[in-house]
């Protein structure tokens, strides 16, 4: 099967392989459902593009019909079910178990284009807007995204952000951080499983260091960071919740690991 439209970030027939079989079942009711697959590579246009819903090119279906879909995925949590399959097989066919023992965190204040629903100021990037919150694991890969106002501080949204990678892997035994979450937020994420205490490891710049410096750890988040930006959907956030600015983030992820994978 030939892909049904021409634009690079249309799925390969081998790439369409790996997700399939995650997606939502057909109705046996109603109307004929549309073919997921041009819903998803519809999707994957915009994200590199940043083009606006009404103008998704007419080779997909209606944009309705888009975005309703995409709504539903976030709703059903599917895009982080999706993003977790997709993971696990990329870390065992690199020879790593299957879910991380370590990740890395970071965030990035973001612009908003628009109004929404948490919005607000990060005084030290003189932003206004919302700030993403990361946790990746030693390849890159997405493993938790936290989407919220960008007044919020670094080391307050480190424990929950961590608590939520914690219940995705048990395994989780330390992460890395730069100066931003030093401080309270270390106990904080220890007492998150005090039976096994997560240990929060702070990476600071070497004394006296000028200019760029690739610091051990935290350059894999940047990277990522780095990676992301390459959806020009996602250099501002035109979305009026912060969930589906989070669905932004992981799809992009997952349209990375496809790429990769096949």
């Amino acid at each position: 099967m030939q892909n049904p439209s021409p634009y690079p970030t249309d799925l390969t027939d081998e790439q369409w392989k790996l997700i399939e079989s995650l997606m939502p079942s057909a109705s046996r009711i109603g109307r004929r459902r549309t073919c997921l697959r041009r819903v998803l590579n519809a999707v994957f246009y915009l994200l590199r593009t940043s083009c606006a819903w009404r103008m998704i090119p007419h080779e997909y279906p209606s944009w309705r019909t888009v975005y309703g879909h995409y709504r539903k995925w976030v709703g059903e949590g599917r895009l982080e079910l999706w993003l977790e399959v997709l993971r696990r097989i990329d870390r065992i066919e690199e020879g790593r178990p299957a879910t991380p023992s370590a990740v890395i965190v970071d965030s990035q204040s973001i612009r908003t284009a628009e109004g929404g629903l948490e919005r607000g100021y990060d005084a030290g990037k003189k932003i206004t807007g919302r700030k993403r919150h990361l946790a990746v694991d030693i390849l890159g890969n997405i493993t938790q995204v936290n989407v919220g106002s960008a007044s919020v501080q670094d080391r307050d949204a480190a424990p929950p952000l961590l608590k939520d990678v914690a219940r995705i892997s048990k395994r989780l035994r330390a992460a890395f951080a730069d100066g931003g979450y030093a401080g309270a937020c270390v106990k904080k994420v220890a007492a998150l499983r005090p039976g096994n205490p997560i240990r929060l490891n702070i990476v600071c710049r070497p004394k006296g260091a000028r200019g760029f410096q690739i610091l051990p750890k935290r350059w894999v988040v940047e990277r990522t960071i780095a990676w992301l930006m390459k959806y020009r959907r996602l250099r501002a956030d035109y979305e009026r919740l912060p969930i589906v600015s989070a669905g932004m983030i992981l799809l992009a992820m997952i349209h990375l690991l496809l790429s990769r994978l096949a």
